[in-house]
């Protein structure tokens, strides 16, 4: 369970990971930031996004990733956090999943 603290620090990391990523983002793809996590020490940041469209969705990451150190430079003019953590990018599974529902059950 995330402490009070963690908890805080989630809108936070994903507003200006959001910010960021609409900046850098390659023009043929959206990237949007759905969640983040931070570890209890908070020395690790999990960032999750889906693309649009999902064709690109492989490319779009592979530039999230390359983009983490740039990311964590912007984190550090933007928040003020002790220690930088350090950062994953994940696809956002759950959302992805979501969406497949809500697409089924609009058909049906």
């Amino acid at each position: 369970m995330a402490t009070p603290r963690q908890e805080r620090m989630r809108p936070l990391l994903r507003e200006i990971a959001a910010n960021f990523f609409l900046r850098e983002a390659l023009p043929r793809s959206l990237i949007t930031v759905t969640d983040a996590t931070i570890s209890p020490d908070f020395k690790r940041a999990t960032i999750y996004i889906t693309t649009l469209p999902t064709s690109e969705e492989d490319r779009a990451l592979d530039f999230a990733r390359r983009k983490r150190s740039d990311l964590r430079e912007y984190l550090g003019t933007h928040a003020k956090l002790g220690t930088l953590p350090i950062l994953e990018i994940k696809l956002d599974e759950g959302e992805r999943n979501r969406q497949k529902i809500d697409e089924l059950a609009s058909q049906g």
